[in-house]
């Protein structure tokens, strides 16, 4: 089980993502809108994984990623992308993502991938 901070600015993503992690298990003890917001969410919440949607308002996913990694770099993060961001992902990972999810979301894919990182 982990503690999960959910960083996505579509609230239905949020929703999904929520009810298929804590079916899982997973305790969610926040979410944030945009980057800016999951960056101060972080430091306060102190997650064992974040999941981070790369395309947001305020400040993308991508720069979060880069401010949590400064902030702590065995920080846990997924980063969340919509199909056809092949290239984002290619940075995402140069920049210290963990792993990746996509949408629409696969329920057995976060299973899987939450429960690699928490352990």
């Amino acid at each position: 089980m982990a503690n999960i901070l959910i960083v996505d600015d579509s609230r239905t993503s949020r929703k999904i993502l929520r009810g298929i992690l804590e079916e899982n298990g997973h305790v969610v003890v926040d979410e944030a809108v945009n980057g800016q917001e999951g960056v101060q969410k972080f430091q306060a919440c102190k997650p064992d994984v974040v999941t981070m949607d790369i395309t947001m308002p305020v400040l993308d996913g991508m720069e979060a990623l880069k401010m949590i990694k400064a902030l702590k770099p065995e920080a846990k993060v997924i980063m969340v992308t919509a199909a056809g961001q092949k290239n984002k992902m290619i940075d995402c990972i140069k920049l210290g993502a963990d792993e990746f999810l996509t949408k629409p979301f696969d329920k057995a894919e976060i299973a899987s991938v939450v429960a690699k990182l928490a352990e």
